[in-house]
């Protein structure tokens, strides 16, 4: 049974040349999750924002949202719609 869902992903960056090069190995590793991603490089300093659409179970969520939650100077947030 699939149980993916389309659902989101919002991080910010809070130390872009630090941590850029980590976000972008992890995203590319779960690109197959990714829909669209946008991103605002230099959003206020050295604050970044990226906002992923996803389709993915919430296993695979937890997956991508822990490994850059676990990144010094990330913060994440997301969701999944409820079918």
């Amino acid at each position: 049974m699939n149980n993916k869902r389309i659902g989101f992903v919002g991080i910010i960056i809070d130390d872009r040349e630090k941590c850029a090069g980590i976000v972008n190995t992890i995203l590319s590793e779960f690109s197959n999750l990714i829909l669209a991603r946008t991103g605002l490089p230099n959003a206020k300093g050295d604050t970044s924002i990226i906002t992923l659409v996803i389709d993915a179970t919430p296993d695979e969520l937890g997956s991508i949202t822990g490994k850059l939650g676990a990144i010094q100077g990330i913060s994440v947030k997301s969701g999944l719609a409820k079918k």
